[in-house]
């Protein structure tokens, strides 16, 4: 019966944790990327370096990186553009949401 419960227990616990991970996860729509890209040539800016920082999705820049504005409805992310790729960012947390090439 123990082995049972704790087969139980480790089963929600698992369920838990991967739900959590779900709920993290950010969705970019096509259309707010379509509207992003579209906004970053119109108002360009000049590519940074970052050595030593990764562009992966859920990654923090550093707060030396200035964050940009997109002035649209809908989109609550600033961007910065890293290595000629477009990176959309949390603002809150400056974590990276998605990375456009």
């Amino acid at each position: 019966m123990k082995k049972l419960m704790s087969s139980a227990l480790a089963g929600l616990f698992a369920l838990g944790t991967s739900s959590l991970a779900l709920a993290q996860t950010v969705i970019v729509t096509p259309e707010q990327e379509t509207v992003v890209r579209e906004y970053v040539k119109k108002k360009p800016l000049a590519s940074i370096k970052l050595p030593g920082v990764e562009l992966n999705v859920g990654s923090a820049l550093p707060e030396t990186v200035e964050l940009h504005t997109i002035d649209a409805p809908d989109i609550n992310y600033r961007y910065v553009v890293v290595d000629n790729r477009t990176v959309l960012v949390d603002p809150g947390t400056r974590k990276i949401v998605r990375v456009i090439d």
